[in-house]
């Protein structure tokens, strides 16, 4: 495992457009990543019955007409959450424009680090973390590959700032998220073909 120069076609970058298209694609990766489950009960869902707490008038008290009224303890809410899908809908040609333009910055950016294969002797987080130091990664990274190895997986699965994706499933979202971009020979050539015009 070392690290190594390669060479790439400069015009296959996207730097002249794409940013809007990059906004929208990690708002909707951000919202698909919400629960949503959120819920509240308005005054006609809370239980209680219709009458009044006390007369209208000669108490001395503001008039109220039932316990349920949102300006009340234990009473509803006033326009409050409800479970609902923040699902929002992005066309799969803006997805690759933001996906290649967020991997044009990082890659002119010299945040992408080509290594010629990852191969541990053993699945050991401190021989993950070893190999990540001789590359200067010291903040967060993602190790991509082109499949998925369980040896590598289970080797940085205690570390806390670094991700794991195959060249196929990284998005956007974990392209900016990260700092720095870790990758074999195989993950580098998949992923310069996902960008290709």
């Amino acid at each position: 495992m070392q690290k190594i120069e390669v060479a790439y076609d400069e015009s296959q970058l996207t730097l002249d457009k794409g940013a809007q298209a990059v906004k929208d694609a990690v708002t909707a990766i951000r919202n698909a990543m919400r629960a949503g489950t959120a819920s509240t009960k308005s005054k006609g869902e809370v239980a209680g019955s219709n009458k009044k707490p006390w007369k209208q008038k000669g108490t001395g008290n503001a008039r109220a007409g039932f316990r349920q009224s949102p300006v009340w303890r234990g009473g509803g809410v006033a326009h409050g959450p409800h479970p609902r899908s923040y699902e929002q809908k992005v066309n799969k040609k803006v997805m690759k424009l933001a996906f290649a333009r967020a991997f044009s910055d990082k890659l002119k950016a010299g945040d992408v680090i080509v290594v010629d294969e990852f191969k541990l002797e053993a699945p050991k987080t401190k021989l993950m973390a070893a190999f990540l130091k001789t590359l200067g990664v010291d903040r967060t990274a993602v190790i991509v590959q082109k499949d998925v190895d369980d040896t590598v997986v289970l080797a940085m699965s205690n570390l806390p700032r670094i991700d794991y994706s195959t060249a196929q499933a990284l998005d956007v979202y974990a392209v900016l998220a990260n700092r720095k971009l870790v990758c074999d020979k195989a993950a580098f050539d998949a992923l310069m073909a996902r960008i290709a015009r």
